[in-house]
């Protein structure tokens, strides 16, 4: 399927959804922001889709807003302006809370939203010739939207530097940080995604979406709060065919049935 802004496909257990305005280094303008919200919604209930590549085309992941669509909504009146916003808001929630793992593939420029993206991934492998900042600062502007996941992902001190200087730096600083998970030369990019996604490949569906819900709820929750969602969850897969089958398989030595798929 392709929409204006993306291009997305679907090979079970895995999807893939890619940033398609090569010729703006995949900025987000309004109408990729909305196609991308449909694209994750689109999947939430596909219990065959255990992860999802979110990557960019033409050598770039994405370099941030689209200044043309910014400028253009600062003559939107405030309603309007607070309803671009929230939509902005909504992506960064959605591609967070996905059921389904979230793979973040990163080559050439992740700034700005685009930075944003990253830091809402479950997992993001990234080239070492990659290029990451928050260049709002120099723009006029501020990461007011992302900050939140930006601080969550490198910590307030880390955020700090970022936000107050817009300064940029490559894969293997953003693997350093904490903002990727593995890091590689460019050639060899797809060979650390695939590797990625046979481990993925190695975990039950349902398991994996009760771990998306467990991670939220931890950290939202206290501990007494949490311990009967935690408690249930557990009980709940114990007895499921899934955990069934995961726990035969393991006292078999053999690989679970799921990991075939």
């Amino acid at each position: 399927m392709t929409d204006q802004t993306l291009l997305h496909s679907h090979t079970p257990p895995f999807a893939s959804i890619t940033l398609n305005r090569p010729k703006q280094r995949n900025a987000m303008n309004f109408q990729m922001v909305d196609e991308l919200i449909a694209a994750f919604d689109s999947l939430k209930d596909r219990d065959d889709i255990r992860a999802v590549v979110l990557s960019g085309a033409g050598g770039h992941f994405c370099s941030g807003g689209d200044i043309g669509d910014l400028q253009a909504a600062a003559g939107m009146s405030e309603a309007e302006q607070d309803a671009v916003v929230s939509r902005l808001d909504l992506l960064l929630r959605t591609v967070n809370q996905s059921p389904q793992v979230v793979v973040a593939r990163i080559e050439g420029a992740a700034l700005g939203g685009g930075f944003g993206l990253v830091c809402v991934s479950d997992i993001a492998i990234s080239s070492t010739t990659a290029s990451f900042g928050l260049p709002e600062a120099r723009l006029g502007l501020a990461p007011a939207i992302i900050a939140p996941y930006v601080v969550q992902r490198v910590g307030l001190t880390r955020a700090r530097i970022m936000m107050l200087t817009g300064v940029r730096f490559d894969g293997v600083s953003a693997h350093e940080y904490g903002i990727v998970h593995e890091v590689c030369p460019p050639e060899v990019l797809d060979v650390a995604l695939d590797a990625v996604l046979n481990e993925v490949r190695q975990c039950s569906p349902s398991a994996l979406r009760a771990c998306k819900q467990l991670l939220f709820t931890s950290v939202t929750q206290s501990l007494d709060d949490s311990l009967a969602f935690r408690a249930r969850t557990l009980n709940h897969l114990r007895q499921s065919d899934e955990g069934q089958e995961g726990m035969t398989a393991f006292m078999q030595s053999r690989p679970p049935n799921w990991a075939k798929a």
